[in-house]
């Protein structure tokens, strides 16, 4: 898969996470770059578990990198967010 593709499908991840996760500490932006990490993340961790990671942009590479990037935002958000 290409950078690109790596891109914009982290693009989409980091805005589902940042919908499901809802926290205020994080912004828009923090969580589109959050999700091409954990888009990362979360293909590596699938192609090592399930033999098969991020393939392209369809359904499962799009579960795959949301799983990633809410587990990288929720993480963020707990370890590195603001203190209240």
């Amino acid at each position: 898969m290409g950078v690109i593709s790596w891109i914009i499908l982290g693009l989409i991840a980091g805005w589902l996470a940042g919908w499901f996760v809802n926290k205020p500490t994080s912004g828009i932006f923090q969580n589109l770059a959050l999700g091409v990490i954990g888009a990362v993340v979360g293909g590596f961790l699938a192609s090592a578990v399930f033999g098969t990671g991020v393939t392209g942009i369809n359904i499962w590479s799009i579960i795959v990198s949301v799983i990633g990037a809410i587990v990288v935002v929720w993480l963020y958000d707990r370890f590195a967010g603001r203190r209240v």
